[in-house]
């Protein structure tokens, strides 16, 4: 039945459908327009600021590793993340189309204010074979520190990094350098096995200065020679009592740690030494806590338990080697310990006060922990 209503769209409705249509796609292609210019724009700008220096401004120096066989790509990839150019993608293009090749592997001192021109010319001249010092700076060693916390320290006052250090300590070839030029020291840590870094116990506390052009082997040296220096005056008597200077500066990392007065360090010492004679394990958290990496001061059963040659309470001796860089005044408890003839052979300290207590039986011992827990609490 017809209801009068013609459904076909009259001729001015499916013009309007078209013409919304082609507004539609006049709108989206004025909006790809516009977004193609910005980009080009922003991508101009991009590139014409990434030929310029990081920063005009900074002339602070940045030390940059080109590794052997790096591409223009990856040497502009380094630069971007050492923030020395804007762009590593922009720098690998300037090279490439200013015709600069033949880039040398090496260590660089590059400035955030160096143009690409300048920074391509060094590359191309050559870097050192070492990291080195760019102005002079300061490494301190704390007494009782070790190898991986001072790593922590280096780039805070170097220009080295964390891992260069760390690859210098594991070096075998500059320990073997060292141990020639200082046979004293460590001719016995050059025996010794299943030890974790060779150096551990060799850096003595003090306070270096990294001067310019320095490179890190140069300041580990004087850390080394530094700590040869201060037992000269006790080879002999380290001889004479039938160590060698591993056992004493093992002795000493633990006498460090343990003990804060020296009339405490020196009666520890003696009850290290009498606990090694009587072939007893020495039972020294600071051990367990070297030999886990932590430095959590509540250790759990299982922790004592921990499968490690460094771990002193499952094995008797001295261990591989040093838990840390000992003081003079460390080592100096380990040659002439106190009250040893007192037979000591135990000894714990009140958290609260410091106060060391020292015992020659175990009963008494546990007697002293009871009273001290008590009291604690």
């Amino acid at each position: 039945m017809d209801n009068g209503t013609d459904p076909t769209p009259t001729r001015h409705e499916a013009g309007n459908k078209r013409s919304f249509g082609r507004r539609i796609i006049i709108g989206v292609a004025s909006l790809l327009v516009i977004l193609a210019v910005a980009i080009g724009i922003f991508g101009y700008h991009y590139f014409q600021t990434s030929l310029k220096p990081y920063d005009s401004d900074d002339q602070n120096v940045v030390q940059v590793h080109v590794p052997l066989g790096a591409t223009s790509n990856k040497i502009g990839q380094i630069l971007q993340d050492k923030k020395v150019v804007k762009s590593g993608m922009v720098f690998n293009y300037y090279v490439k189309s200013n015709k600069f090749t033949n880039f040398q592997a090496g260590y660089y001192q590059l400035k955030p204010s160096m143009s690409l021109k300048q920074i391509a010319t060094q590359l191309q001249k050559g870097g050192s074979a070492e990291p080195i010092q760019s102005q002079s700076g300061k490494v301190l060693v704390r007494e009782g520190e070790t190898i991986d916390q001072l790593a922590t320290e280096i780039p805070q006052t170097t220009d080295f990094t964390k891992k260069e250090f760390m690859n210098l300590m594991k070096d075998q070839t500059f320990f073997n350098q060292l141990a020639a030029k200082y046979p004293q020291l460590l001719s016995s840590a050059k025996k010794a096995k299943h030890v974790r870094y060779r150096l551990e116990g060799y850096l003595a506390p003090a306070t270096y200065q990294a001067s310019k052009k320095m490179t890190l082997k140069q300041i580990v040296t004087q850390m080394v020679g530094n700590m040869d220096q201060q037992l000269q005056p006790s080879y002999a008597a380290i001889k004479k009592q039938g160590r060698t200077v591993q056992e004493v500066l093992t002795l000493a990392s633990l006498v460090e740690r343990e003990g804060v007065t020296q009339s405490d360090r020196d009666k520890i010492a003696g009850v290290f030494l009498n606990r090694i004679k009587a072939g007893m394990a020495l039972q020294s958290d600071i051990t367990v806590q070297y030999a886990l990496k932590t430095t959590k001061k509540t250790l759990t059963y299982k922790d004592l338990k921990v499968k490690s040659p460094y771990n002193l309470y499952t094995h008797t001796g001295y261990g591989p080697g040093p838990f840390a860089n000992p003081s003079a005044s460390s080592i100096k408890a380990v040659l002439h310990p106190a009250d040893r003839k007192k037979g000591y052979y135990y000894f714990i300290a009140n958290t609260k006060t410091g106060k060391v207590y020292f015992s020659e039986t175990y009963a008494q011992h546990q007697e002293k922990t009871s009273s001290l827990a008590s009291d604690n609490k």
